[in-house]
């Protein structure tokens, strides 16, 4: 998605109209509307500005990048540079995982609140699911809860353990206040 509309996405979003995220944001309707046709840039500060006025927050977190792990007999599974995080309207949402991830129960809705299901849906994306898949799914802080109770094949285990025990590494360090 462009910046334009992006901007516009978040205006819409937030039920306002390009005239009182104006007024919210302190500038004029005809510039809300050249930034959301692509006819002006705002600077950074411009665009924290209306995202605030409109009720969010501009955020910059690292991106994550896939890489291939090979395994057993050449088969790969992509592994993240870092762990994803999702909100928690999703990482607890119900869903129905795609075809290509969950052949063998086609429709089934999982609930991703329910302990149970969330382990079945993170061995399925895990297992079978790509990129796209893990970064709609599963959440690296519920994953590394899970990690030790998941049920997956060796080869996909040792794939995605440096990450976790990275990141278990991590967690394992104490807090100084």
């Amino acid at each position: 998605m462009r910046g334009a509309e992006l901007l516009a996405w978040m205006r819409r979003g937030a039920g306002l109209s390009q005239d009182q995220l104006a007024g919210r944001a302190g500038t004029s309707r005809t510039a809300v509307s050249a930034y959301e046709h692509g006819r002006k840039s705002p600077s950074l500060d411009t665009v924290d500005r209306l995202v605030a006025a409109a009720g969010y927050e501009l955020e910059v977190r690292p991106r994550i990048e896939f890489a291939d792990v090979t395994v057993a007999r050449g088969r790969v599974v992509r592994v993240p540079s870092r762990l994803p995080r999702l909100v928690v309207e999703l990482a607890l949402a119900s869903v129905e995982l795609p075809l290509t991830v969950n052949w063998s129960q086609p429709g089934r809705l999982f609930r991703l609140s329910d302990r149970g299901d969330r382990a079945r849906v993170y061995e399925l994306v895990l297992r079978e699911g790509g990129d796209a898949d893990v970064l709609a799914y599963v959440d690296g802080a519920l994953l590394v809860d899970l990690w030790d109770e998941l049920v997956l094949p060796r080869a996909v285990r040792s794939a995605w353990s440096p990450l976790i025990d990275q990141v278990r590494g991590v967690l394992d360090v104490p807090v100084v206040a």
